[in-house]
């Protein structure tokens, strides 16, 4: 039964909004993930047909001293249902579904004759078709493989070096060490897969490590904000050649398990995982105030996912246009985390990303930011487009911006149009107060501007009143003077 409860856990976060189907299944058990993956899965593509015969046959309400959870209740009746079964030894919350097994199945036939259909096939969630434009991504771990190795390897496993069939792969061309394959080709059971030599990562979700292009030193200092489940860490890790020190942030318990799991399996040696919120972190801490650079990939709406999986919770969640208010306390947050990064007193370089496509969470953080008192003291600006992938055509909105040109340093990706899920990248760097000065147009040089142009009108007024007072009192010695008639 313990396996019903992981799966019925996934699906209770999944409805918090606490990740997505992908990142949620990573957090299980290794041992019991595949078979847990597998459940929630098909329970997702069934799930408002199953809601739908829970509520008809209303076994909830008939057994509410056994069937306390919705999800569980779910992933059990679907097993009843779709597959071969309740694999469970015989309890109370087993027979509280049985005993309803009969009106299960006649509420299932209901709905199949309700619908038009006679497979069980034809009541499932159909797919986003903007997923199968993307291609499977993979990233060669350069920490443990030479990309040519790498080809070599996929070759003998009778790949061609091409991209038109499930046989055929192609190296990406804005991304090193990114190689693409048919959607369909899997690779969760591969070899490679499994000794970390390749890690399963959209071409997007590699732009933010590119930007951020950490230092190759022994002595470099980086900070991964929001880190599980290590995709960009271990992508960082890469870049940086296992030298210096990565610290790796992740506040939730059983994700930074996860997290301590893939940096292993990828041999990230210069990685120091932390277990705390980063937003709690000080940034005068000597073990962090000498940071350089600090890549921000903060909790977002999600809307730019349109992978293989996440389609099945888009009807829960993402269905409708995001509600205006948890966008505007996502937004928050988002520019909390970018300001915090901001106090730290080395750092020269923030990668900021979402995998949004609302300007909310996107080009209206960054321009908050560049406004903020942190940016201004600390001489942020964005950098310019030749630091921000430029062979990348598909930039911010310009529109969105207090100063269009801005955009030009924003780096923006749409679902079914650029082979990816919708992102957004921009990056953050430190210059000089004489740099910031003769920028423009500057915040902080116009708050300067103001302030001089206020400190000028004021000093003209009391000029011109001591000019007055010195001519009033003139004309009254002239008149004391003047002869008495």
């Amino acid at each position: 039964m313990n396996f019903y409860f992981a799966a019925a856990e996934v699906l209770d976060r999944l409805d918090s909004k606490k990740g997505s189907v992908k990142s949620l299944i990573s957090t299980v058990a290794e041992k019991d993930r595949k078979r847990t993956s597998a459940l929630v899965i098909q329970t997702l593509k069934y799930k408002p047909v199953l809601v739908d015969i829970i509520d008809q046959a209303k076994i909830m309400k008939e057994e509410r001293k056994k069937l306390t959870s919705l999800n569980l209740t779910l992933v059990l009746v679907h097993d009843v249902l779709f597959a071969s079964g309740i694999q469970a030894g015989d309890g109370p919350i087993k027979q509280a579904i049985l005993r309803h097994k009969t009106r299960l199945h006649s509420e299932l036939q209901k709905i199949k004759i309700k619908r038009g259909v006679k497979r069980d096939e034809d009541l499932a969630q159909t797919a986003d078709q903007r997923a199968a434009l993307i291609p499977r991504y993979i990233r060669i771990n350069t920490l443990l493989w030479e990309i040519e190795e790498a080809m070599q390897y996929f070759a003998s496993k009778g790949f061609v070096l091409k991209e038109t069939s499930k046989k055929e792969f192609a190296k990406d061309e804005h991304i090193p060490a990114l190689l693409l394959f048919h959607p369909d080709v899997s690779f969760q059971d591969d070899d490679a897969y499994k000794a970390g030599k390749v890690i399963l990562q959209d071409k997007a979700s590699c732009f933010p490590a590119v930007v951020l292009d950490p230092p190759v030193s022994s002595n470099g200092s980086v900070i991964d904000a929001t880190s599980a489940p290590g995709n960009k860490t271990s992508h960082l890790s890469a870049l940086m050649s296992n030298t210096g020190t990565l610290f790796a942030f992740e506040r939730d318990r059983k994700r930074f398990s996860t997290l301590e799991m893939m940096l292993s399996r990828a041999k990230c040696k210069n990685v120091v995982p932390v277990n705390d919120d980063f937003l709690k972190v000080d940034p005068m801490d000597l073990k962090y105030s000498q940071v350089t650079h600090i890549l921000l990939d903060p909790s977002c709406s999600g809307s730019g996912i349109v992978n293989r999986l996440d389609y099945l919770i888009e009807n829960e969640q993402d269905a409708q246009v995001e509600q205006e208010e948890r966008l505007q306390k996502l937004a928050s947050f988002q520019l909390m985390m970018i300001k915090h990064a901001m106090k730290f007193p080395a750092v020269q370089r923030i990668a900021y990303s979402t995998c949004s496509v609302h300007a909310i969470e996107d080009e209206h953080v960054v321009r908050a930011a560049l406004k903020s008192d942190e940016a201004l003291s600390g001489h942020f600006k964005l950098a310019p487009e030749n630091e921000v992938l430029p062979q990348w055509k598909r930039r911010g909105f310009p529109s969105e911006m207090d100063d269009p040109r801005h955009a030009a340093s924003l780096v923006r990706c749409l679902p079914g149009e650029d082979a990816t899920n919708g992102f957004f990248v921009s990056c953050f760097i430190r210059c000089s107060e004489q740099e910031d000065s003769e920028t423009e147009p500057s915040q902080s040089r116009k708050r300067k501007l103001d302030v001089l142009g206020a400190d000028v009108e004021i000093s003209a007024h009391q000029t011109e009143a001591r000019r007055k007072k010195k001519k009033k009192k003139n004309k009254l010695k002239v008149e004391d003077s003047a002869p008495v008639a």
